[in-house]
């Protein structure tokens, strides 16, 4: 049975948030459930911007400090890796104020490069992904709780995308933009192919209305964890009282039979009727995920695409049927 551990915590405090992230990963045996001594391990936030630091749009930097300071105390080496939607990983980590902790617990931060991976389902059989990402020994994924005018809500399974590096994205975007139930399948093999071993969802602060970024913060007070990303959206919908049919993400991973229903999932603390939020704002209105561009730049960038991923593509496939 998939767990998912929902606490209380309004403070970003360093030494009250090392005790609340400690009791809710208890029922795993703690951090060393997950990491074990000379471990790789990846620190994924939601990098998403460095130009609205005071709103909330990024993981906090005190909940991946934490983080890291739990993996070098399990015997783990971790690193901190994004694709920003703007900018490089740096520098918008030091846009948000990273940069004392990277400092500080000598943290490197990497550039996400791009490599062809085999999926597991059969309707995307190849995604380009991060090649820091899958080579990883443990995957930690660090998600912000947020509103999104493309996608309803940003939760664990959309922060994997920023696995994807940055071109591809811009692809994902044009190629599945006009077919919203493909873009939610295509983000959920992103998640189902990297297989975040722990999800840790920042939840004391949330970002909600027009998100990712042209919203405005909201104090929720909660923070969620689970091995299970699925499970974990799932249950961060219930508190917040949203649809999983309107999610695209969440529809696809229960169209697909990977997301459980609430009632095959075991809550060790407390429950989403615990913490829910009942008033939370969603998007005024959604806009195309293909961003709703003229047709001869989605033609010129369909070009690029054929030349500079597709063709590499089909040597690629071939080669492994060889």
């Amino acid at each position: 049975m998939a767990q998912v551990s929902l606490v209380r915590s309004r403070s970003y405090e360093p030494q009250l948030l090392k005790q609340t992230i400690a009791q809710m990963l208890d029922p795993w045996g703690g951090m060393e459930g997950f990491v074990k001594p000379g471990d790789r391990v990846l620190l994924k936030p939601n990098l998403l911007t460095g130009s609205r630091p005071t709103k909330e749009c990024v993981t906090r930097p005190e909940i991946v400090a934490c983080v890291a300071q739990m993996v070098r105390d399990a015997g783990g080496d971790p690193f901190l890796g994004d694709s920003p939607a703007f900018g490089s990983a740096r520098g918008v980590a030091n846009a948000n104020g990273y940069g004392e902790l990277v400092e500080a617990l000598n943290l490197p931060i990497v550039e996400f490069k791009g490599k062809r991976y085999q999926t597991l389902g059969d309707r995307f059989d190849h995604l380009l992904l991060s090649k820091e990402t899958m080579e990883a020994d443990v995957v930690i994924n660090l998600p912000k709780v947020k509103s999104h005018v493309q996608l309803t809500m940003t939760l664990g399974v959309k922060n994997l995308f920023g696995c994807v590096p940055g071109k591809m994205k811009a692809w994902w975007h044009m190629e599945a933009g006009k077919d919203v139930d493909r873009f939610g399948e295509m983000l959920v093999e992103t998640a189902r192919t990297i297989a975040p071993n722990l999800t840790i969802v920042d939840g004391i602060i949330g970002h909600e209305g027009n998100g990712p970024s042209g919203g405005e913060p909201r104090d929720l007070g909660i923070l969620a964890a689970s091995d299970d990303v699925f499970a974990c959206d799932r249950a961060l919908l219930e508190v917040l009282n949203v649809d999983p049919a309107i999610v695209p993400t969440a529809a696809a991973s229960l169209r697909l039979g990977l997301c459980p229903e609430l009632d095959a999932i075991a809550f060790p603390h407390l429950r989403p009727v615990d913490v829910r939020i009942e008033d939370w704002k969603l998007p005024e209105a959604l806009v195309p995920i293909d961003f709703g561009l003229p047709r001869v730049l989605k033609s010129t960038f369909r070009h690029l695409y054929i030349r500079l991923i597709q063709e590499p593509m089909k040597a690629y496939r071939g080669q492994n049927k060889a």
